[in-house]
């Protein structure tokens, strides 16, 4: 075999789907990824820091922005059988992953977009939105998502985000900007888990 030859079978075995099984909120979850979506090998650990922190009620509606392959919003849904929950992505390989992932969870009350930002999501409105920020999402794009995620809450709704640490003073201004609140529910070495209520 070739130099060659064997870099290109080597290659291939990326094309390959993986699955994750993870027990998220207590509830036993499995996710299909593939290189160039985010953590495709296990659950970040900013995902798994905010969804030991969240507070989530059965008939709640939920909005995940930058949902990946589906780790945060097909776990509110799993915890939330009673709503319904969106999930939405600019990334149409992220939008394919979550579709499959919701037939792998068994899951009925869950719809996805291809957005970006909240575009697409109409006139819906929830009671809980959820976002694990990139690092480098940009002043201008995070403040169309509060802005976003502000009018598409229901009074007394709550919006969760995590966040590298680094960048929580800055959230913070922008919560209160945006929503005249914040609150630091976890603050790690690595990450932050962050809150605001439409009052």
């Amino acid at each position: 075999m070739s130099h060659t030859s064997k870099y290109f079978k080597d290659v291939e075995q990326y094309r390959k789907d993986m699955l994750i099984k993870a027990e998220l909120c207590g509830q036993p979850m499995q996710f299909t990824t593939t290189w160039g979506l985010f953590s495709p090998k296990a659950i970040d650990d900013g995902s798994r820091l905010l969804l030991q922190h969240i507070r989530i009620n059965k008939d709640d509606n939920c909005l995940d922005i930058g949902c990946g392959y589906g780790p945060l919003g097909l776990t509110l849904a799993k915890c939330a059988p009673e709503g319904q929950s969106v999930l939405i992505d600019k990334d149409f390989v992220a939008i394919e992953y979550t579709e499959k992932n919701i037939q792998l969870n068994r899951l009925n009350n869950c719809q996805t977009f291809l957005s970006n930002g909240l575009n697409q999501v109409g006139k819906q409105r929830f009671t809980l939105i959820v976002s694990n920020i990139p690092a480098k999402v940009g002043n201008e794009l995070l403040s169309l998502f509060l802005i976003d995620s502000y009018n598409h809450l229901e009074r007394g709704g709550r919006f969760y985000v995590v966040t590298i640490t680094g960048i929580r003073k800055y959230i913070e201004r922008s919560f209160k900007d945006v929503f005249g609140n914040y609150k630091k529910i976890k603050q790690g070495k690595t990450y932050t888990v962050a809150m605001a209520i439409k009052e």
